[in-house]
């Protein structure tokens, strides 16, 4: 499957990468721009590409029958949205459970544009102590960017501003909910 990837990526897509998908066993990895249900094949594409497992978050409902076996052998693992629970809470608490999980989020928690970025994926990382790794769908350039990996400090706005530059330039599919 890494060699089709890379065939599909590189040659019939003509995209190519800037940077190298660090190495690490847990991670959250945020994801921006997220304009498009296209993403998510994308990203399928990606992680076959960086011959990584990389992980995702759903509804609970998502993983029942029929489709919920499905759900998890793609990555998938189940969590519980409800207003009643602690999201942050329960997504560190797979962390520990885990030995390896790499969880893939959109900062913008939408395919639609936003003035601000959600902080989950900021607290999440916080909370399983891990690091937080960027990752650019710039498709007005065909290109996806791997930074290094950033632990998130005592200065959510700085952090904030850190990474937001690290976006600066990157193109959704549908550009204008860049």
């Amino acid at each position: 499957m890494h060699t089709l990837a890379k065939f599909i990526y590189f040659r019939l897509l003509g995209w190519k990468t800037v940077g190298e998908f660090p190495e690490l066993d847990k991670c959250v990895v945020a994801v921006v721009p997220h304009t498009s249900w296209f993403d998510f094949f994308l990203g399928l594409l990606v992680r076959r590409l960086v011959n990584q497992e990389i992980n995702f978050i759903g509804k609970k409902s998502l993983f029942r029958p029929p489709f919920g076996w499905y759900f998890r052998w793609m990555g998938g693992a189940p969590i519980d949205r409800s207003k009643s629970n602690d999201t942050v809470t329960a997504i560190a608490n797979i962390f520990n459970e885990k030995e390896v999980f790499r969880l893939a989020l959109s900062p913008e928690g939408t395919r639609k544009k936003v003035e601000k970025w959600k902080t989950g994926f900021y607290y999440i990382a916080k909370a399983a102590n891990v690091p937080i790794i960027l990752v650019a769908f710039d498709y007005g350039h065909k290109c996806v960017k791997f930074s290094q990996p950033y632990v998130p400090t005592e200065n959510i706005a700085e952090d904030f501003n850190n990474y937001k530059n690290f976006f600066k330039g990157s193109i959704g599919k549908i550009p204008e909910y860049t």
